[in-house]
């Protein structure tokens, strides 16, 4: 799948996150990225899992737990339309997912994680035909295919990539 979702496969507010991905087959775009992500988070100094670049600002280790529970949200949203279910599906708030999910892991863990969910995704994103990838559903209130699920997971991640290198890495 190379062909970038149209403007009304996705909510306004996801056309950002598009944006962001390269042009390209997007299953390409997908794994090379969680391979880069996961290396990038290696090879940070583990002592910076807690580490937040101000008050109130969520730690690394947060960052990391929230793409990859978003990674999943949208993964299903995919799954759940492509199959067409015409279910609307709700959004969710991520500051209540973050404090939800307690303290952060070892950095190690999460990168190892995030490589074998990115794995599932692909395989996710693979498995789906043109039609499936398509078909658009409900979520959060507004439209979605997905097709732009899958885009939405690769810009989402390379949005928060840049945040964790211009303000938690140094």
């Amino acid at each position: 799948m190379t062909e970038r979702p149209a403007s009304d496969e996705a909510a306004p507010y996801f056309q950002r996150y598009i944006a962001l991905v390269p042009d390209g087959p997007l299953v390409d775009t997908l794994r090379q990225q969680g391979a880069a992500t996961a290396a990038w988070v290696r090879g940070l100094s583990p002592d910076r899992t807690d580490h937040a670049y101000a008050d109130g600002k969520w730690t690394l280790g947060q960052v990391l737990q929230h793409v990859l529970d978003t990674e999943r949200i949208f993964a299903t949203r995919a799954l759940r339309i492509a199959r067409g279910d015409d279910t609307p599906l709700p959004g969710f708030e991520q500051d209540d997912f973050v404090a939800a999910a307690g303290p952060s892991r070892p950095l190690a863990e999460l990168a190892d994680e995030g490589e074998r969910l990115r794995a599932t995704t692909v395989d996710l994103i693979s498995s789906l035909d043109g039609d499936a990838l398509r078909r658009i559903g409900t979520s959060s209130g507004g439209p979605l295919s997905a097709r732009a699920a899958g885009w939405i997971i690769a810009g989402h991640e390379l949005h928060h990539r840049q945040i964790l290198r211009e303000r938690y890495a140094s």
